[in-house]
């Protein structure tokens, strides 16, 4: 590989980066040091713990246009097989101002303009060929009424319109200002609802979700909380004036509540004066909050702050929990992920690439079923915010599902969760930890090795990791997977076995081991293209089921995700 080359085009972050990440990932696939250690799971199919909710079918990203672009279009059509029920995607931008430009963490289209008496233009083509890509993949929008169009805002002298590809937009530049007329911005909601529902069928829009701006606790907003309630009231008022029935939430907060944010925010929605009808309460159908990890570099390795993650959904659970009238809503976690930032590529982000990420994805999802069941609410979406980088080369170390149309080991976990179904029935682990252990603790005295299951008429799916939050060498786990419970009348099951490892479901892992060629040439991507695909650990076999009993032995390695599905007639 010509790492001149490469830092010349890409930027010595970059290429720092991708040395860490290969060395992260090369310790952590490191023949085990020592004897596999044993680990008895337990799957009791008979002892059902509620409907397996697929908080996992959200998906999300800065940058709106990669949309339908060409690797960003092949990501969508894959994260529209993932399985039932409906992907949704969500993206900042949609409404700042531009030509359809693009860079890192930012967008644009050509949503609103003025005319020269200053008379609104509307303008939804880029809008439409954004969500038409969405749709063509059976994915619907999580729509996000942000940022501030150019015309509108109170600060447009500093709006961005042209930043460079490879680098970071400023955040809080214009489009983070309050409007100039909030009445102008009520009116662009309905604007683009109504235009939204004559395009795609008041059934299909009804299905969406509607929600106002991004992390306004933070610098993605220069208003006060009371400017951000009035800004939701006229947005709410706008798309329910086209769609009475349209789904709206909010206040997507940054670090789970945003201090007392969301609170402010649930009270304003309870009790408050309406900015715009001036009645008491505003409307709200789901509550939205953002939820992080904090990996660090420690000395020569990645080690993930899971921790963290758990602790910001702990937190604003409790606070929605406190209201009566709002505790049953579904909540989505409108960004929920190892750590903050997509586009920015720190020696703390090498995890990425490789089974790190795929492993914590694994783990950490089982775990919000616990802290939303221990705060009884209702998690209806955990959102990922991971898509893909245009122009970029792969493996290129942004938190991404796929690089220059090549799948990620990550994306991997999300087809292990499109094949599970049903009810989730009971799971125990002589090497598991539960949801509160890592809330206070991590994963950092002992790896966390547990399980996932659900059942339906014709199947049992378990999801098995092997997570640890240091990203070190360690031993494997030797796995006895007893399961019982089964359904009466079989005495046999078909057994696939789905892995991601060193050797399964990860392209990144090939590109390692053939010495990391850039660029690649044909046969080399396809190989690779292939390498990131879901892989089976061996050829479908025959389960013995014996008085509703059946087991399973297998080697699980550190980092490592298995998902086995037992099927009958």
């Amino acid at each position: 590989m010509n790492f001149h080359l490469l830092a010349r085009r890409f930027g010595p972050a970059w290429l720092a980066c991708l040395c860490l990440a290969a060395g992260a990932d090369t310790a952590t696939n490191a023949l085990a040091p020592t004897a596999p250690f044993p680990v008895t799971i337990t799957v009791a199919a008979a002892q059902p713990l509620g409907e397996l909710s697929p908080i996992w079918r959200f998906f999300g990203a800065d940058e709106p246009n990669y949309a339908y672009l060409k690797d960003g279009e092949k990501l969508l059509g894959e994260l529209g097989q993932l399985g039932s029920p409906q992907v949704y995607f969500r993206c900042h931008h949609l409404l700042t101002s531009g030509d359809g430009a693009y860079a890192l963490k930012w967008g644009s289209t050509s949503a609103y303009k003025e005319d020269a008496a200053g008379h609104p233009v509307y303008d939804w083509t880029i809008n439409d060929r954004i969500f038409d890509t969405y749709l063509k993949h059976g994915i619907k929008p999580y729509v996000q009424l942000g940022f501030m169009p150019e015309a509108l805002s109170t600060h447009p002298q500093n709006y961005p319109h042209h930043p460079p590809v490879n680098q970071r937009a400023d955040p809080a530049a214009g489009q983070a200002y309050p409007p100039k007329d909030y009445a102008r911005w009520g009116e662009l909601a309905h604007q683009w609802a109504r235009h939204c529902v004559d395009r795609y069928g008041r059934a299909e829009v009804a299905q969406w979700y509607w929600e106002v701006w991004n992390e306004p606790n933070i610098s993605y907003w220069h208003g006060s909380v009371a400017d951000y309630c009035k800004l939701y009231d006229y947005a709410v008022a706008g798309v329910r004036q086209a769609l009475p029935e349209a789904r709206v939430g909010g206040p997507e907060t940054a670090g789970g509540p945003g201090g007392k944010f969301l609170h402010t925010f649930l009270e304003h929605c309870a009790h408050g004066t309406n900015y715009v009808t001036g009645a008491v309460g505003s409307p709200l159908d789901f509550v939205s909050f953002h939820a992080k990890g904090s990996p660090v570099f420690a000395t020569n390795h990645v080690r993930m702050g899971m921790a963290s993650q758990f602790r910001n959904m702990n937190d604003a659970f409790a606070v929605i929990a406190a209201f009566p009238q709002f505790k049953s809503l579904p909540i989505v976690i409108g960004e929920s992920d190892p750590e903050g930032c997509a586009a920015c590529r720190e020696p703390r982000d090498a995890y990425r690439n490789g089974t790190m990420y795929s492993s914590y994805t694994a783990a950490s999802f089982a775990r919000e079923y616990e802290l939303a069941a221990q705060s009884g609410v209702n998690l209806l979406g955990a959102l990922t915010w991971a898509f893909e980088f245009e122009d970029q080369p792969p493996f290129a170390g942004f938190r991404q599902l796929a690089g220059a149309g090549i799948d990620l080991p990550v994306l991997n976990v999300f087809r292990m969760f499109g094949k599970m179904s049903g009810q989730r029935v009971g799971v125990t682990s002589t090497a598991g930890l539960n949801a509160q252990a890592i809330l206070h603790d991590g994963v950092r005295a002992q790896p966390d090795v547990s399980a996932l299951a659900s059942l339906d008429a014709h199947q049992l799916a378990v999801l098995v990791w092997h997570y640890h939050d240091d990203d070190i060498a360690g031993p494997d786990a030797a796995v006895d997977l007893q399961l019982s419970g089964l359904p009466p009348g079989h005495d046999a099951a078909t057994l696939t076995h789905y892995r991601i490892d060193r050797a399964h479901s990860n392209s990144y892992q090939m590109w390692l081991d053939a010495g990391s060629p850039l660029p690649l040439s044909p046969d080399q991507y396809a190989q690779l293209e292939t390498a990131g695909h879901l892989a089976e650990l061996a050829p479908p076999q025959s389960l013995v089921i014996a008085d509703g009993k059946a087991e399973v032995k297998m080697t699980l390695p550190r980092q490592g995700v298995s998902l086995l599905v037992l099927t009958w007639q």
